[in-house]
């Protein structure tokens, strides 16, 4: 990572916040942002219960003046492949005119009620950039009830190689806050981007 920044430190800071082996996820963005400097980040650190285990991994989110940077780790359990616990760090990194959606929901408590600036309860941000594709079909029909005619399939195509859940209550209001900032400005980045 570009040595400067206040924006570089931060993501530095929460990395290393988030205590779930910083030093090797550091080290895996820091490759994977080299000397770009850091537009905005979001690290986020996701804890789940498998029948009689529990699994952390944490998912960072890096935006640099050309690049969208997507780093997640994983930490596995001893198996028969390795005698000691271990983790899996992965890296993905992709120009911004290739993202073609970033979508971002957001669930409000009382909406009858809402003013600009409250904070969601939670926000789901998804991220398309054409790696992961999923296909929906479900068998064609028309409007004629008595008809048993084979009329073929129809559907539709999602792109959605990342979808990332924060929420107040699990997360914290800082997280789902960093989560806004860095939804608007990847989608303003990818509108320059595509322009």
């Amino acid at each position: 990572m570009a040595k400067t920044g206040t924006t570089t430190q931060g993501l530095r800071a929460a990395i290393e916040r988030s205590g779930y082996y910083p030093a090797l996820v550091g080290d895996a963005v820091e490759s994977a942002v080299g000397a770009e400097p850091v537009v905005s980040y979001l690290v986020h650190q996701e804890t789940t219960f498998d029948a009689n285990e529990v699994r952390r991994h944490v998912t960072v989110l890096v935006l640099t003046g050309t690049r969208f940077i997507v780093s997640h780790t994983d930490e596995q359990s001893a198996d028969d492949t390795s005698p000691s616990p271990y983790a899996t760090t992965s890296t993905e990194s992709v120009k911004l005119a290739r993202i073609s959606s970033v979508v971002l929901s957001r669930v409000v408590a009382n909406p009858e009620s809402y003013a600009p600036g409250v904070l969601p309860r939670e926000v789901v941000l998804t991220i398309g950039w054409g790696a992961v594709s999923r296909l929906d079909l479900e068998p064609a029909a028309c409007g004629d009830p008595n008809c048993e005619a084979d009329h073929g399939y129809t559907g539709s195509s999602t792109s959605d190689d990342l979808s990332l859940r924060v929420s107040e209550a699990g997360d914290g209001p800082e997280t789902v806050t960093q989560a806004l900032a860095f939804a608007q400005a990847l989608s303003e980045a990818t509108a320059q981007a595509a322009g």
